[in-house]
């Protein structure tokens, strides 16, 4: 592409001023009557020597308006393997989950749980969303009500861990 050297002022112009490659895009359709697609806009920007500022994020400065942070997890020992792991901040209606510091192999995370009823549990979740619950005491189930309450303590605690 042929710019003359006035186009290419006013590019290098709008990328000092802090311009987006999609607003540069569209002033160059509307200024110049060019019509280039976004990788070709980041292609002459690349060629122009020229670079794209970082965007500031805006602050909110009202700490009224900053919802409050999650508390901090606590921590405890798992007796059975060692590994350190977290315990779920919600622990009402008598089910308790932990997240294990170390994954199981094949699980995007992993833990404990403890029902309502005194049995324990193992639980993983693999990469396309599966949870696994593996009990203690071989053939138990879970009721439902335990079973809803420990898939909502879940959410929870993995939401509270950014997944």
């Amino acid at each position: 592409m042929n710019l003359s050297d006035a186009q290419k002022e006013a590019i290098a112009g709008w990328v000092a001023e802090g311009s987006k490659i999609s607003d540069i895009q569209s002033r160059i359709n509307e200024t110049f009557e060019l019509s280039l697609t976004y990788m070709d806009v980041r292609f002459l920007i690349d060629d122009l020597d020229l670079v794209i500022k970082d965007q500031p994020k805006p602050i909110d400065s009202d700490l009224r308006n900053t919802p409050a942070q999650p508390p901090e997890p606590e921590i405890a020992k798992d007796s059975v393997e060692g590994e350190m792991m977290s315990k779920s901040p919600v622990d009402g209606e008598g089910v308790s989950v932990s997240l294990h510091r170390i994954y199981k192999p094949g699980s995007v995370a992993s833990g404990d749980v403890v029902f309502s009823d005194g049995q324990q549990a193992d639980w993983s979740l693999d990469q396309i969303g599966r949870l696994s619950l593996n009990p203690a005491t071989k053939g138990y189930q879970p009721d439902e009500t335990n079973l809803q309450n420990f898939q909502k303590k879940l959410s929870v605690l993995l939401q509270n861990q950014d997944y």
